[in-house]
């Protein structure tokens, strides 16, 4: 009975022409992964490296509107013209009539709110005659009105109403400044820095909509 009670107890032989296998090793954690590396700071645009706009039309314009007129440059092969505000209408109209540059593409604005002066107007202009298409820069401070276009190019109308929709701004001795793109309700003017694209007009959404947010 001892030997059978000992036999129980101990531990059996390997097995012939073996050796007891070594412990395993517990499995070591994934190794952490390296920091990514931090972001610089991004870098200031370049400022636009404009040359100055040299031929018979330049020099008319110069001619014609002296200090009404502070520029006549180029950049990438697009040529543009810095006015004053009160000599638009006129140069748009010169532009048109002696010119050739009888189509009014587009008028559009950008907000420059710490600016005294915070919009920039532009008004793009292309000529059929010459294939060559120019742009005519305004600056104007926050409730300024510039004078309509209309009465040069009739297409204006819609484009300075799409202008005020976006930016609030107002032009003198339009027929019908009221919103082309928002309804008339609408609180606010969503291309104006100021104006969150997250905080539209909620209130006109909900009750017109039926939904939480425009977003």
């Amino acid at each position: 009975m001892a030997d059978e009670h000992n036999a129980e107890g101990s531990t059996p032989p390997p097995a012939s022409g073996g050796s007891p296998e070594p412990p395993k090793e517990a499995p070591k954690p994934p190794a952490a992964k390296p920091a990514a590396p931090a972001h610089a700071a991004p870098k200031p645009p370049a400022p636009m490296a404009a040359t100055p706009w040299e031929g018979e039309l330049p020099n008319q314009i110069k001619e014609r509107f002296g200090d009404q007129v502070s520029a006549c440059s180029t950049y990438l092969g697009q040529s543009f013209i810095v006015a004053r505000s009160d000599a638009v209408v006129p140069l748009l109209e010169f532009l048109k009539l002696e010119a050739d540059f009888d189509y009014l593409v587009d008028i559009t604005a950008v907000d420059y709110p710490s600016r005294p002066e915070r919009f920039e107007l532009f008004y793009i202009l292309y000529s059929f005659t010459r294939n060559e298409r120019i742009r005519v820069k305004i600056s104007i401070p926050d409730g300024a009105q510039p004078q309509s276009a209309v009465s040069v190019h009739t297409g204006a109308n819609w484009l300075e109403r799409e202008v005020f929709d976006m930016f609030g701004i107002q032009f003198a001795g339009h027929p019908d400044m009221r919103r082309i793109l928002l309804p008339e309700e609408w609180q606010g003017f969503p291309l104006r820095k100021e104006v969150s694209i997250l905080h539209q007009d909620n209130r006109w959404v909900q009750e017109n909509l039926g939904i939480e947010s425009g977003q």
